[in-house]
């Protein structure tokens, strides 16, 4: 609700309003942590950190190492937390280095929109390369810059109703999660998100690793189907892997109705998952991919649309290219960061890192299941992608309260837990009653088999 300004406007500028915090005091580490819990709960998400707060979980945490956390009681954690957009840990020398040589040497604009930029050029260029390394004929491919997985989602479904503009429906998959702004929330079936801003985008949801429900779908209403769009593994859906062979199937089944299929690879691109793009590595070569969290670095949001050169210059053909813009998509600094952030990943080879850490980290997990049956249901991982399944807590129903309120209590308690036993985990959006292990890719031996003992 607007309000009228009482005051004369005239006089409005006479003083600069006063600013309650100053930098100065944030470096200087003058901010208590109750100050910082407070101002959170008062001017943020008020519930969520509150919550935190209740449970001991709220921080601020201080950085010890890149892989290593402190409480504000003193307790030090390690980093598994993150949600996968955590690399190298927090503050990685390699990285710190780079940017501070980056803000001392450039002199491109930081917000290049109407002219070329090398760094933005150079990570298009080298994020094609990466992808044809492993999928040859996306070597002629194109990228858009954007701020995060979201964003590039949201590109990825444009391009796909560009190029099929008879078509206005997607195809996705139960536990899914591509997001929550409003394009991508329609692919995110999840009740409690979606609900409160029906109507969404027109999508069939389909069971996941179900290769004949595809086929079914895409038989009967392949013309109003713009494009598939499917996580490799589910990520915040609890890391749970398709079936042997059906992605495959899933590209042969679309490629056959000339249906583009979107490989949302946000959480499992980049190494994370023991390869550089989960998706091609089991078969399927998609026609839009969707890249985010280790470009960044755990310094700046970016992220990043491939698409085979068709799709693309359908959506931004001649006199249209500026059909769909980003004012901060492709800016230097989060192009460099990127850039940088890409040269690591390569030059440690941390996809086969992530690989044979993930088959030790995932043994030490099942036996920790085997121990604690009457807590844990399974564990379940994808290179450095780990997931426990919990049990509930409850063995009954709570009259008046949802089953999906007792599991995510659940998984609270759990990270809790976690926390005391000196780990950093990650909550699950799309699966309450899971929670999730994302350590870095660059995390000592030591304190690699520490985290799991």
């Amino acid at each position: 609700m607007s309000r009228v300004g009482t005051r004369d406007p005239e006089r409005q500028n006479d003083a600069a309003p006063r600013l309650p915090i100053g930098t100065h005091e944030l470096l200087a580490g003058d901010l208590r942590p109750d100050d910082v819990v407070d101002l959170e709960v008062r001017y943020g998400n008020g519930d969520a950190f509150a919550l935190l707060k209740l449970l001991g979980m709220v921080g601020p945490f201080e950085v010890v190492s890149p892989w290593e956390l402190k409480t504000p009681g003193g307790d030090t954690l390690i980093h598994a937390g993150g949600y996968a957009a955590v690399p190298f840990g927090e503050g990685h020398p390699l990285l710190k280095d780079f940017v501070n040589a980056f803000l001392g040497s450039n002199r491109q604009l930081a917000f290049p929109q109407q002219s070329a930029s090398e760094w933005r050029a150079a990570l298009s260029a080298n994020l094609v390369a990466l992808l044809a390394s492993v999928a040859p004929d996306h070597a002629s491919s194109r990228v858009f810059l954007t701020n995060s997985g979201a964003e590039a989602v949201e590109t990825a479904m444009k391009m796909a109703l560009a190029y099929r503009p008879k078509a206005k429906r997607f195809v996705n998959f139960q536990r899914a999660y591509h997001g929550k702004t409003l394009g991508a929330l329609a692919l995110t079936p999840n009740e409690g998100y979606q609900a409160p801003f029906r109507p969404l985008r027109d999508v069939v949801t389909l069971p996941y690793g179900d290769a004949q429900a595809v086929a079914d779908v895409l038989d009967d209403q392949a013309n109003e189907i713009a494009a598939i769009v499917v996580e490799p593994v589910l990520g915040e859906g609890g890391v749970f892997r398709p079936p042997p062979g059906f992605l495959a199937e899933l590209g042969r089944l679309a490629g056959r109705h000339g249906i583009p299929v979107i490989a949302d690879e946000v959480q499992t691109g980049l190494g994370r998952t023991g390869h550089w793009f989960a998706s091609v590595a089991d078969g399927l070569v998609p026609d839009i991919v969707t890249l985010a969290k280790p470009l960044g670095g755990a310094m700046v949001p970016v992220g990043a649309t491939l698409a085979r050169n068709e799709i693309y210059r359908a959506l931004l053909p001649g006199t249209a290219s500026k059909r769909h813009s980003n004012t901060f998509g492709g800016g230097s600094l989060a192009s460099a960061v990127a850039m940088r952030s890409l040269e690591i990943l390569v030059e440690q080879r941390l996809d086969l890192r992530a690989r044979q850490l993930g088959d030790r980290g995932l043994e030490r997990m099942r036996r920790t299941v085997e121990s604690y049956p009457n807590l844990l249901a399974e564990a379940r991982g994808a290179g450095m992608l780990f997931a426990f399944t919990l049990k509930p807590i409850l063995g009954f129903k709570v009259p008046g309260v949802p089953a999906e309120a007792v599991e995510a209590l659940t998984s609270f308690l759990a990270l809790r837990a976690m926390q005391e036993a000196g780990v950093h985990a990650c909550y699950s959006d799309n699966g309450n009653h899971v929670v999730r292990l994302t350590p870095p890719l660059t995390i000592p031996d030591e304190l690699f088999d520490q985290l799991f003992a």
